[in-house]
């Protein structure tokens, strides 16, 4: 190995940053929507959800960027709460279609000037222009490296 790694500084690297990032977002996100009980990943689907009533779980889980696999616990929890419904689909039997309830509805709506208040906390520190452009920046990264993720966005 090179001496070269005594000298790295993973605090330096866009990777380690990008996770650090991450966990100040989550941190800030629970700290506002702590009392309504959603993760992230809760919010983004019952969000999906929401916006598109009778979404099917494979649909759900590639419109927020999420693993397929794992997108069931998620619609379980939300189930469980009462937050949405999954029924059958007329077209295919083995197709489960997920509704929003008018709890989930409800719950939506309160929690979404705490998201957008999260946002404006991680991105306090910054101008108006520097938000925007780390946006920007953020957005060509995921774009250009879609092809990657094992959850690529689709638009």
């Amino acid at each position: 190995m090179s001496p070269q790694w005594k000298s790295l500084d993973p605090r330096s690297l866009p990777g380690h940053l990008a996770r650090r990032l991450q966990q100040l977002a989550v941190a800030l996100f629970n700290q506002e929507v702590a009392e309504l009980a959603l993760t992230p990943v809760q919010y983004s689907a019952l969000h999906a959800i929401c916006q598109q009533p009778g979404i099917d779980q494979k649909t759900l889980a590639q419109s927020i960027s999420y693993d397929a696999a794992t997108i069931g616990g998620v619609i379980d929890r939300l189930e469980a709460r009462g937050l949405v419904l999954r029924n059958v689909s007329p077209e295919d039997r083995r197709v489960r279609l997920i509704s929003p309830t008018e709890e989930g509805l409800r719950i939506l709506k309160a929690v979404i000037p705490r998201v957008l208040t999260t946002q404006e906390r991680l991105l306090e520190p910054l101008s108006a222009a520097e938000r925007k452009e780390l946006v920007r920046l953020m957005a060509l990264i995921i774009e250009a490296q879609a092809e990657l993720s094992s959850t690529p966005e689709r638009d």
